[in-house]
């Protein structure tokens, strides 16, 4: 059940009677109820409530706050901007604060007076609603080039920035990384923030036989070869107007390199049978795996087509080289595989955070992707667990670079951006968490967060 067009309120209180003088006092809000903290998980994932009163003391230990801590950490595991107003009693101020630091909106205490409660609950609501509405504005205005690609690592956010620099010329872009580092996304993004209205169109060169890759590229004229039925037009024409990607672009035959290159230099095409020459407007990226370099000098890539393509080369690290950024990732393809799967309350466990941490992940984000959506299928509880990744030989080798920086301001700073990249990725950037993780106040966090330049 979807809250969207509601205000919904769930108060967690065991005492039934002070319960519905709870809600009899919050009747302007729609009010769910709960009495401990299996039926607060439950009504809280069913109802999906913006805003949560709960007091700390819960069954089975009524007499301790170990159980309220529990579920308000459960609760925002499963929404961090959910609002929980933690109800106290009188002389109970250092469990109050506790509960801030762990990311509670604001607290109050026994007896509540109802005028007060029904104020911080509004402004809870209100809150939530500016916040909501900030973020899609941000979603709005958020450049198309990290659209699809999610990262804090600073090297991965360069490459960002260069992409979002380079899309609103006709630029040439040749883009090289390894195999799922996300090649195809940056193109789609460079795609998305240039000028371009016509299409985005993908071949892998290495995909396609050598015999049909011709015909596919630049089309065919009805009756140019036996089959040639109708007259067909390219992946080049396709593209007219808009983004060609190339993808695996050292697998090209060099016969079709020197086309290519023709191609580059005149802005036409000619499809094979035809005799006309076809002027194509179309912004060409390559992509590729491979060394082109050595590739030149084993005679197997032409100089001059690399020069025509190299217009601007993006350089895409490899994810074990991108600090924070593989949990980060983790975190957003269990919420998407656990949506799709119906299964809304999926997390990950430290375990499982840890061996992300370690693994170097060869297959880069597309290995990383696999490994998490067999975990969301395989996985028997709430929790995803280390075993559940099912990734043997992870280890940290805890190696230090041979030649690393003696500059102690520099081994700080670094230290510092590591800690705090690991601590966001850790919490899915939740700020509350990261702090209490890193032992740190919000505003010291924030200041960190300026001075390192991470956003």
């Amino acid at each position: 059940m979807s809250n969207e067009n509601t205000r919904q309120l769930l108060i967690v209180e065991d005492d039934l009677a002070l319960q519905k003088q709870l809600k009899w006092s919050l009747d302007g809000f729609e009010a769910v109820l709960a009495s401990d903290g299996a039926s607060a998980v439950l009504q809280f994932r069913r109802h999906q409530p913006t805003v949560v009163t709960m007091d700390l003391g819960l069954p089975p230990d009524q007499d301790s706050v170990s159980e309220g801590f529990k579920l308000l950490e459960r609760l925002l595991e499963l929404d961090p901007a959910a609002k929980v107003i933690v109800l106290t009693g009188q002389n109970d101020h250092a469990n109050a604060l506790r509960a801030i630091r762990l990311g509670a909106y604001d607290f109050l205490s026994k007896p509540v007076d109802p005028d007060v409660l029904s104020l911080t609950v509004e402004r809870a609501f209100r809150l939530r609603e500016l916040q909501d509405e900030n973020r899609r504005l941000q979603r709005e205005q958020q450049h198309d080039a990290l659209g699809g690609l999610l990262t804090r690592d600073p090297q991965m956010v360069k490459v960002c920035r260069m992409v979002e620099r380079v899309a609103p010329s006709d630029a040439t872009v040749l883009i090289l990384g390894e195999s799922g580092t996300g090649k195809e996304v940056l193109a789609q993004g460079l795609h998305a923030a240039s000028r371009r209205s016509g299409k985005f169109v993908a071949i892998n060169c290495a995909a396609i036989p050598e015999a049909l890759l011709e015909s596919e590229l630049f089309g065919y004229e009805k009756g140019a070869f036996t089959g040639a039925t109708k007259t067909t037009v390219g992946k080049i024409e396709t593209a007219n107007g808009g983004t060609l990607m190339l993808d695996e672009i050292g697998d090209l035959p060099m016969a079709l390199q020197a086309k290519l290159l023709r191609f580059l230099q005149e802005r036409s095409i000619e499809r094979l049978g035809g005799r006309g020459e076809i002027p194509v407007d179309v912004r060409v990226v390559g992509a590729t795996h491979q060394d082109l370099q050595a590739l030149i000098a084993e005679g197997r890539f032409r100089e001059d087509l690399y020069y025509r393509l190299a217009e601007i080369v993006v350089e895409v690290p490899p994810l074990r080289e991108r600090l924070g950024d593989a949990v980060l990732l983790a975190h957003a393809f269990v919420k998407r595989f656990a949506a799709e799967l119906r299964r809304p309350g999926l997390s990950l466990g430290e375990d499982a955070q840890s061996v992300i941490e370690r693994w170097k992940w060869p297959g880069n984000v597309r290995e990383l992707q696999n490994v998490i959506k067999r975990a969301v299928i395989m996985a028997e509880h709430e929790r995803i667990t280390a075993a559940d990744l099912s990734i043997r030989g992870a280890v940290d080798d805890g190696a230090q670079p041979v030649n690393a920086e003696l500059d102690l301001r520099q081994v700080r700073e670094r230290a510092e951006r590591e800690a705090v990249v690991k601590a966001l990725a850790r919490t899915d950037g939740n700020i509350v968490r990261a702090a209490e993780l890193l032992g740190v106040s919000r505003p010291t966090l924030y200041d960190l967060m300026n001075r390192l330049q991470l956003k």
